[in-house]
């Protein structure tokens, strides 16, 4: 145990020193000069124990960040000069990709980009905090403290950035809007700063990976109190930066969403010598801002997120009083970010007996508001120790009253019309929520205790000017889903309707009645019948029951490291399918593409024209899916563009220029469809105009734990709102011609371990109310041409080889008519598994020619088998392409 201590001791201060020269050459000597003065045997001894693990554990750091920099330049100097130039400069396009937009449809498209982007961080941006009306500034003049003003988050690292070239910085805002600040004081801190944040997509991705989030705020000592003196003469207003950053293929730690001892210090300082403190908050997870409370001086907070290069510009409208802030948030804010049952089982767990790593879903459904308002739900006391800001909560700088002027319900419908007045001074949006509280069966179903139905945001207000508006969703979305029955159980009984301006807070409730249980047996839109589809994924788990919080909260204490035996059995495994017929390929070409356009996807002609293709030329055509499709001339197949992101176009292997967008959390506090739908048209337009068939976004993971590292990229904790705002941008895009890959399908919630294949366990009713409902709600909604399958497997199935998820559900279920393309392709994603169960094309950079090879093993041992699969995918993809041409 004792042992265990020191190296624990060691461990944590070589992880601080990595990467840091002076750090690790101070702690060397501390440690040698302890070594040295102690005149205690024990002591010295325990200290070179401690010493001999910092030394061992800082230089595996080191090395590992060596390693990792070594593998990136590999991979660039492979893009640029390697063996693997044919594959390599096929996937990633880098050989031909232009993505001009200095044409004049480009210009005008990115223009029109632009304009958009600042109209979401205008209306994403959420003030959580105004006393004493400290905001808007009213032309008071400001002092800005801290490092992180200058260095403001405008987006987060990996596929989720985008072109940040075109940035207004914070200050460069201000005088902007004409808002007065101490110039002098900018100037100390802007001196001071280090490093900048990278936003720079892949090289931000890889700074987190190795090192973590390194950012911290200037130490107190370095302040003068001649510079505190100096300010307070300027202006009695202060505002600091509260900032933490997210990037793909890094979770963050609890630390670093908690408020450093710096910044600590800072605030103390600023908020004792300063009576008006604003505080902005600028990440892309929820905060731990509990200690903001402990100061009467900060007198209001800003929510701000990752709001894209037109941010700071927002944000000082804002300031100045030329916006009416009207976001409002999309997660629960607790006082302790680990408070929610999903933080007992996020991170690092790996099986002993098994090559990969797991995580147990043991919260079930409740996740994010769905566990605080459910557990709280008659202990008002506790809730409000527990929860800061509920989730939908926001302020304006007006007032707005609320009338319900109708409400009709009947078995198909729920409807409420809500009159909006402002009664303030100046002009505002309002988000009105609706909720559902449906009945709980004392150990029945599982319930929240209430859900987001639908929300709205009104026009822009002028003073004494009102709105109508309406709010509706289908009465069988208060069902949940029962296991045992295969279906969706409506349960007798009274349901309160919600007319809220939060989740916690309600303008008014409405009753409605259930008189006899309802059963929902088969999907509204396709009347396939529902069936259970990821049994083999609950484990032997036992997850949390609202009939007895304490006796089944979730706790990773005694969790098994030890991999099933049904695990190791079923693992990859597929079921074969014997007795097909082996179509004989390579017939005379009697068919292009261009002739099946239009033909129903049954049509004889298909097979026709699959028969056509040689085995290499399908394998290579699934094979090779990253950024760029193949084209096969002989068939009338052109290559197709494929890129990312959700914030807007990226790619990580030539600059280029390109609209950039808030990312996804700041587009779902919008509360704004109208806006979803733009940004999605808005994109659409810059596709069309650079020449790009189809992109990778949007992405509408869930927010299961505050610690998840693209937060950033994915729109909330709630799939509803999720969903809904997914749609929309999904409608403007394809309304212009573009195929969208809806993305990660699914459960791609935590990036540690993700990009080996993490094993999922959890409860079928969780994996569909709250992990595919974003997914079923686009393409219900928006009939989405392509999905984006994820890293995750869930139970025994990657969900690239999942056919329960991607074929009877996605395909079957829910009527999807489009292909599935797979994530970045790592080892464990194999393409012989993949084409056979609804994963029909691999975004494969680095190993398309190991993919063709296990295809090619696979067709020696079942050839009919997997050319059916190649058939069938190539059947999916091409159909797709030759009926969603761009205009």
């Amino acid at each position: 145990m004792i042992k265990q201590e020191i190296k624990k001791l060691a461990v944590q201060q070589a992880k601080k020193d990595a990467g840091n020269k002076q750090l690790k050459k101070e702690s060397t000597a501390k440690y040698k000069a302890e070594i040295k003065a102690s005149d205690n045997k024990l002591d010295k001894k325990r200290l070179k124990k401690e010493f001999k693990y910092y030394k061992k554990e800082v230089n595996k750091k080191v090395r590992y960040m060596a390693w990792t920099l070594v593998a990136v330049v590999f991979v660039i100097l492979a893009v640029q000069f390697g063996p693997l130039v044919k594959s390599l400069l096929h996937a990633t396009g880098a050989s031909d990709i232009t993505m001009d937009s200095s044409t004049p449809e480009g210009q005008a498209a990115l223009k029109n980009g632009d304009h958009i982007s600042l109209e979401i961080a205008k209306e994403g941006i959420v003030l959580m905090k105004n006393e004493d009306d400290s905001l808007p500034l009213n032309n008071e003049k400001i002092n800005v403290f801290g490092l992180a003003p200058h260095v403001m988050r405008f987006g987060g690292g990996g596929s989720g950035n985008s072109d940040q070239s075109r940035k207004v910085s914070f200050f460069d805002s201000l005088d902007a809007k004409g808002i007065e600040y101490n110039k002098e004081l900018a100037k100390f801190y802007s001196s001071n700063v280090k490093t900048g944040a990278d936003n720079a997509g892949m090289l931000q991705m890889i700074k987190t990976m190795v090192l973590g989030e390194t950012f911290d705020e200037l130490e107190n000592s370095k302040v003068s109190e001649q510079i505190i003196d100096n300010a307070k003469q300027y202006s009695n207003k202060a505002l600091i930066f509260l900032s933490s950053s997210g990037s793909e293929a890094s979770d963050m730690t609890v630390e670093q969403l908690q408020i450093t001892q710096n910044k600590k210090d800072m605030i103390e300082m600023v908020a004792s010598n300063f009576d008006d403190v604003t505080v902005i908050i600028n990440a892309g997870n929820t905060l731990e801002l509990g200690l903001l409370e402990d100061y009467p001086s900060i007198k209001s907070i800003v929510w701000v997120g990752t709001p894209g290069p037109y941010g700071a510009l927002a944000l000082a409208d804002i300031l100045k009083g030329n916006v009416n802030p009207s976001g409002r948030l999309v997660d629960t804010y607790a006082y302790d970010i680990r408070s929610n049952p999903a933080s007992e089982n996020f991170g690092d767990y790996k099986y002993d007996n098994l090559k990969k790593a797991f995580i147990n879903y043991q919260e079930g459904i409740y996740v994010g508001y769905r566990y605080y308002e459910t557990r709280y739900a008659k202990d008002e006391e506790t809730y409000n120790k527990v929860v800061q800001y509920p989730f939908g909560y926001g302020l304006s700088y007006t007032d707005f009253q609320w009338e319900v002027v109708n409400s009709s319900f009947n078995e198909e419908t729920i409807s409420v019309d809500v009159k909006v007045t402002n009664n303030g001074l100046v002009a505002g949006k309002d988000v009105v929520q609706l909720y559902f509280n449906a009945p709980y069966i004392d150990g029945g179903l599982e319930k929240s205790e209430t859900v987001l139905g639908d929300f709205t945001k009104t026009n822009l207000l002028e003073p004494n000017e009102s709105e109508i508006v309406t709010l509706s969703f289908s009465v069988r979305d208060m069902a949940s889903y029962d296991t045992s029955r295969e279906a969706y159980i409506l349960d007798a009984g009274n349901y309160k309707i919600r007319v809220a301006t939060n989740v916690h807070e309600t303008f008014e409730s409405i009753d409605y009645t259930v008189n006899e249980t309802v059963e929902y047996k088969t999907n509204s839109k396709t009347n396939v019948a529902y069936a259970n589809q990821f049994e083999d994924a609950k484990g032997d788990i036992q997850y949390l029951l609202r009939s007895d919080w304490d006796g089944t909260y979730p706790s990773d204490k005694d969790i098994s490291h030890t991999a099933p035996d049904s695990l190791l059995e079923t693992i990859d495994k597929l079921d074969v399918i014997e007795g097909l017929e082996l179509p004989e390929l390579n017939q005379e070409v009697t068919l292009k593409l261009e002739d099946l356009k239009g033909l129903d996807y049954d049509d004889p002609k298909w097979n026709e024209f699959l028969n056509q293709f040689t085995l290499d030329e399908l394998m290579d055509f699934v094979t090779n899916g990253a950024y760029k499709t193949i084209g096969i001339e002989r068939l009338g197949i052109e290559q197709k563009l494929l890129m990312d992101g959700p914030a807007g176009f990226s790619y990580v292997f030539k600059k280029y220029e390109a609209a950039a967008y808030p990312t996804e959390i700041v587009v779902a506090s919008t509360w704004n469809k109208d806006l979803a739908y733009l940004l999605g048209e808005a994109a659409g337009k810059e596709a069309v105009a650079y020449g790009i068939d189809g992109w990778y976004a949007p992405a509408m993971n869930i927010h299961r734990t505050p610690l998840g590292g693209r937060n950033f990229e994915y729109f909330s904790e709630d799939p509803y709102l999720s969903g809904i705002m997914s749609a929309e941008i999904t409608k403007g895009a394809q309304d212009q011609g573009v195929i969208v890959f809806i993305k990660h399908f699914a459960m791609n919630d935590q990036e540690t371990n993700a990009r080996s294949g993490i094993v999922l366990w959890a409860d079928e009713q969780a994996i569909r109310e709250i992990y595919l409902k974003p997914f079923e709600i686009t393409v219900k909604e928006s009939e989405p041409k392509a999905a984006m399958s994820s890293f995750s497997y869930i139970g025994p199935k990657w969900a690239g080889e999942h056919t329960g998820l991607l074929n009877n559900i996605l395909r079957e279920e829910w009527g999807f008519d489009g292909f599935v393309s797979s994530d970045a392709v790592f080892g464990f994603m194999s393409a012989d598994r993949a084409v056979v169960s609804g994963n029909d094309l691999m975004l494969d950079i680095m190993s398309p020619h190991k993919n063709k090879k296990a295809l090619k093993k696979a067709y020696k041992e079942n050839p009919a088998f997997i050319v059916k699969g190649l058939q069938d995918s190539v059947h999916n993809i091409l159909y797709t392409f030759v009926n969603f041409q761009k205009n």
